[in-house]
């Protein structure tokens, strides 16, 4: 039996050290820079209003 919650320890350690790994990894690769931004991004009006454009006859569109 204690040879059994030795092997657990030492497991719950290895996967424990395994996930803390795994998170500081993704905290150097910048994964949890911003996660507020994105979902008040799609809001933003950047973009202008599309323009009509001339025909190549040269009609115009205004008259």
């Amino acid at each position: 039996m204690m040879k059994s919650i030795v092997i657990l320890i030492v497991l719950s350690l290895c996967i424990g050290t395994g996930a803390w790994l795994f998170f500081i990894r993704a905290v150097k690769r910048g994964d949890f820079d911003d996660v507020e931004g994105p979902k008040y991004r799609m809001l933003d009006d950047d973009e202008a209003p599309p323009v009509p454009e001339k025909s190549h006859r040269g009609d115009n569109y205004e008259k």
